[in-house]
């Protein structure tokens, strides 16, 4: 479904991204974990066109999107939950929902939110309200539901645990997998918390500097000596 080769992309003179090669199957659980500064956030946009990769290119479903400015590749079948959730504060919960159904059919909304309430029903009682007065994790699930309604095929989630409580965070990752096993949603996650991403994850892919260290199955890199001494608290 997504291919990524070769992908350099830059910031000014800075090179974030150094040659990465990824894919993503249909129907997966990909996660790429790393450090702070790694590249991961960067590898996210990359593939939604902001910025666009210097060299290499980005596939999705067969089409060249490397050049493909961001709104064709929303309309496309790509949705991004970005780091921070980034929701409309000011506008309803309603709202943040309408603005993810901008490019969808308008009759296709009713169904979307009622997709949404029955993933997230706590939300079904908050919809009056405005964003920025939910909690962290309501806002993260607004998110999630947001760009879910734009029905995307491959959804990219960028540190969706950050700054939530423990319970919560376990609900956030049971959510995830219902998404793609249930609604057959393609996901590509990235993730700091490496133990719950990689015991989720399909694959996954460890990026550091740029750079794709090393790549398997979600079990091998959760087993493997690197991994853990790295990014599991010394096997923790």
């Amino acid at each position: 479904m997504l291919a990524i080769s070769g992908v350099h992309t830059f910031y000014g003179h800075i090179e974030a991204l150094k040659g990465v090669d990824l894919e993503v199957k249909e129907g997966e659980i990909v996660t790429l974990i790393g450090s702070n500064g790694a590249g991961k956030s960067t590898l996210l946009m990359t593939v939604c066109g902001t910025p666009q990769a210097r060299q290499g290119r980005v596939m999705f479903e067969g089409r060249d999107i490397t050049r493909e400015p961001t709104h064709l590749i929303m309309r496309n079948g790509i949705a991004q939950v970005p780091e921070g959730r980034r929701i409309f504060p000011r506008m309803t919960l309603l709202e943040n929902l309408q603005m993810g159904a901008l490019v969808n059919k308008p009759e296709y909304f009713a169904e979307d939110v009622d997709r949404v309430f029955a993933i997230f029903p706590i939300l079904k009682d908050r919809q009056d309200q405005r964003g920025g007065t939910l909690s962290g994790g309501e806002q993260q699930m607004l998110a999630i539901g947001r760009a879910l309604m734009s029905r995307p095929r491959l959804l990219l989630l960028d540190e969706p645990s950050l700054g939530l409580a423990p319970m919560v965070v376990r609900q956030i990752f049971q959510v995830i997998r219902e998404i793609n096993s249930k609604l057959g949603t393609t996901v590509l996650l990235v993730e700091q918390n490496a133990y719950h991403a990689l015991r989720l994850a399909d694959r996954g892919y460890v990026l550091a500097n740029g750079a794709i260290l090393m790549s398997g199955t979600g079990a091998e890199l959760l087993a493997n000596r690197e991994v853990r001494a790295a990014y599991l608290e010394g096997g923790h």
